[in-house]
């Protein structure tokens, strides 16, 4: 069970994964598809080095894994449910306006306009 302790460090490394461009940057990149890093680097005008800490970062956070692939590492997202999770977040983040109506609607979530509306 997650205690407010554990939970608080978890927003706190999720927070410091997303906090940084590039790693939000390299973040979206990886819910499109797994990648190695010189992949990144080229895709995204980064240096290899550059990309490497950042990864580096966003694994120790536990936003995503290396896979070994011979004597290459494969970069992708550590969960699939972590990987729709931060896909929504996006989604919703991009979709929130205070004067637009939700987007699903028969939406139970407390607060929500639509809710609102329905009442």
């Amino acid at each position: 069970m997650l205690t407010i302790a554990s939970r608080v460090d978890v927003m706190n490394r999720l927070g410091r994964a997303m906090a940084d461009p590039t790693r939000s940057r390299i973040l979206l990149t990886l819910l499109e598809q797994p990648a190695y890093p010189a992949e990144l680097a080229r895709d995204l005008e980064l240096t290899r080095s550059n990309v490497s800490n950042h990864l580096a970062c966003l694994r120790d956070c536990g936003i995503v894994v290396a896979v070994p692939e011979g004597r290459q590492t494969r970069y992708e997202i550590a969960d699939p449910h972590l990987a729709r999770s931060l896909s929504s977040l996006v989604e919703i983040t991009l979709a929130v306006n205070e004067n637009a109506s939700c987007l699903e609607p028969d939406c139970s979530v407390p607060g929500c306009h639509a809710t609102e509306v329905q009442a």
